[in-house]
């Protein structure tokens, strides 16, 4: 074959590595023993181990002492005692949605995969007013830009993020959103705002809402961290839940990875809400054959685990604990870091964002000159937009991270 044939791949550019990754890789190799990894977005106990949840290893028993159990292929859709719980999850076990049949659940490669198999459906299906364009908020989780490019969609972004507050621009995305294309699709996070911890209050979900159904647009709803924001399922779950009774158009992107610890299993699912259920059975089957020409079937492993945990009420009660245990301890680090910064340290500048936002993620505010310093001088890995994951902290490393992040914002690193 000549050098010059397109099969020696020669031309293709070498695509730069996954920034997050790179990231904990960069921390692997560091020999310092006080490192701290603050970029990755996986729950850590209190000695910085990865916890497997005491439910999922009692529904791991029962799976492996279960003598019905085989190998064969599920449906297409996933497995059904799964889709249906996971839809009663999110949607509310009393959802007028679901009882008229009007919701379409299918199983997928985690909140990743609802994300792309829901774009890709869009894409294809979306009576769309002119060209294909998604709306993200700014910023948003990095991987939803190539989702929705890779399924023929434009990714643009609408204001979120005040840097000034570091809260909510609240009023320009309520004015940004006011001015979109009627009819435009927009992805909103349902709780835990992954990168920043911004979430709206309850009445500002309700003006959002309204003002979907005045411009008629669509919901993408992404729900990575139920549960995980509150430590309450029901809590982190009313926003989507409002959508639905004001009868939003939306669908429901959901992940297991976050809540269940079950980041290796991929195991999510796409919900989407229709008007009546003959439109649900439409997108059903084509969403069927969407999924069929991907993944052919969806893994059982992952989804055998959620469903036992949704289904059996003692297993599901040990399942809120272990949230709340999860929940509980972010927001134990949350208070305490801004104790230290405040109280003892007497940082400069205001650190109220530290206990406002929520869940996994914190945008610190600081600069990315801070952030590298950080970095590079203390051995503390997080993004360069200064996003840390509160669950790298703990009780052997806070006091720590708090001092060097005394001194990057004071210049002394």
């Amino acid at each position: 074959m000549p050098e010059s044939h397109p099969g020696k791949w020669h031309s293709v550019p070498l695509a730069p590595p996954d920034s997050i990754f790179k990231l904990t890789a960069a921390y692997k190799d560091d020999p310092f023993p006080q490192k701290i990894n603050l970029g990755v977005g996986a729950y850590r106990d209190d000695d910085n181990k990865p916890w497997v949840l005491p439910v999922v290893k009692k529904a791991t028993e029962r799976l492996l002492t279960d003598p019905e159990l085989d190998h064969e292929y599920l449906p297409i859709t996933g497995l059904p005692s799964f889709t249906s719980a996971a839809a009663r999850l999110i949607l509310g076990p009393d959802s007028p949605a679901i009882k008229r049949g009007h919701v379409t659940s299918v199983q997928t490669i985690s909140g990743t995969g609802a994300n792309h198999l829901g774009g890709l459906f869009l894409s294809r299906f979306y009576k769309w007013s002119n060209e294909k364009k998604i709306y993200l908020s700014d910023p948003t989780w990095v991987n939803h830009f190539a989702i929705f490019r890779n399924v023929g969609i434009e990714p643009l972004t609408y204001p979120y993020y005040d840097p000034k507050t570091i809260g909510l621009a609240f009023d320009l995305f309520l004015e940004t959103l006011s001015n979109l294309p009627e009819r435009s699709v927009i992805v909103l996070h349902a709780c835990a705002h992954n990168p920043t911890g911004v979430d709206p209050t309850r009445e500002q979900w309700a003006q959002i809402a309204e003002l979907f159904l005045k411009k008629g647009h669509y919901a993408f709803f992404d729900c990575a961290y139920q549960g995980f924001a509150s430590g309450d399922l029901d809590n982190d779950a009313w926003a989507v839940r409002e959508f639905v009774k004001k009868e939003v158009p939306l669908l429901v992107c959901q992940s297991f990875a976050k809540n269940a610890g079950l980041y290796g299993e991929r195991i999510g699912a796409l919900h989407v809400v229709a008007p009546t259920d003959e439109a649900a059975a439409r997108v059903k089957s084509q969403l069927s054959v969407l999924s069929r020409s991907e993944i052919s079937n969806p893994p059982a492993h992952g989804a055998r685990l959620v469903s036992l945990i949704l289904n059996d009420a003692e297993l599901f009660a040990d399942w809120k604990r272990d949230i709340s245990t999860m929940a509980n301890r972010i927001i134990d680090m949350r208070k305490e870091l801004y104790r230290l910064l405040t109280d003892e340290l007497k940082t400069p500048g205001n650190w109220d964002h530290i206990v406002n936002q929520i869940g996994m993620f914190s945008f610190t505010g600081i600069t990315p000159e801070q952030s590298q310093a950080l970095t590079e001088k203390a051995h503390i890995y997080l993004t360069q937009n200064g996003r840390i994951s509160m669950a790298g902290l703990n009780s052997h490393n806070i006091r720590y991270f708090a001092e060097s992040l005394d001194k990057a914002v004071r210049g002394q690193l």
